[in-house]
C-alpha cells in the first residue's frame, strides 16, 4: 500500500480509527505490562533483602543464646 501524503497515511484507506485505536491499545497495555514487571521486581527484591537480613538477626541471637 502506498500513501501519497501524510493525511492519507493516518486515514489508512478509511480505517485508521480503527487501526490507530488497536495500536494505542496494544501500547498502553504493553506499557502496563512493563510497570507492573518493575514493581513486582522490586517487591521481590525488598523481600529477598528482608529475609537476608532477618536470618542474619536470627544467627546473631543463636550465636548470643550459645554464650549465656
Amino acid at each position: 500500500m502506498e500513501f501519497v501524503s501524510w493525511a492519507d497515511f493516518f486515514a489508512m484507506g478509511g480505517y485508521g480509527f480503527y487501526v490507530w485505536l488497536s495500536f494505542g491499545a496494544t501500547f498502553i497495555s504493553m506499557l502496563g505490562i512493563v510497570i507492573d514487571t518493575r514493581m513486582k521486581r522490586a517487591r521481590l527484591f525488598k523481600q529477598v533483602r528482608n529475609n537476608i537480613e532477618r536470618n542474619k538477626r536470627m544467627q546473631a541471637a543463636r550465636s548470643m543464646e550459645n554464650t549465656l
